[in-house]
């Protein structure tokens, strides 16, 4: 979880204000599923940059948190991806917003669920509370409790 709290202070350094974050969450790993437990968290936030720029930036914090893309969907220290911008929807070769696989995957829709349960995606119209309710993943989240000292 350590990665998880350096990665939210670099996207405070680097891309912008976080408004909202959610808790963290742990399933099994999804894709390549011989690796550890994906812990996930979700954060909304206020960037002045284009979406271009920001996924630029987003590779760039995974690159000082020690990323290195070797073998897809393998295990990693950070995974960042943008999931919505706004109400665009792109779709270029590097980039495609909203994430093409919000809908398929729990351990993204139950954070973002908390954070925003009302945002509409802007492809299938259904607010993230009911893609997450509808969800046919059957990969279970757990809500993890963290206890400061």
């Amino acid at each position: 979880m350590q990665f998880l709290g350096d990665a939210y202070n670099l996207i405070s350094l680097h891309l912008g204000d976080v408004v909202r974050s959610s808790s963290y969450y742990q399933t099994a790993a999804w894709g390549l599923e011989n690796q550890p437990d994906f812990i996930n968290q979700v954060l909304l936030i206020h960037t002045p940059f284009s979406p271009a720029t920001a996924l630029q930036k987003c590779l760039y914090i995974e690159k000082l948190l020690g990323r290195y893309r070797s073998q897809k969907w393998g295990p990693r220290t950070i995974d960042i991806d943008i999931l919505f911008y706004e109400n665009l929807q792109i779709k270029i070769p590097d980039l495609q917003i909203p994430h093409p696989f919000i809908q398929e995957r729990n351990f993204v829709l139950q954070p973002l669920a908390e954070i925003v349960p009302n945002w509409k995606h802007p492809k299938f119209h259904q607010s993230c509370a009911q893609l997450a309710a509808d969800s046919k993943d059957p990969l279970p989240t757990k809500k993890l409790q963290l206890i400061a000292l």
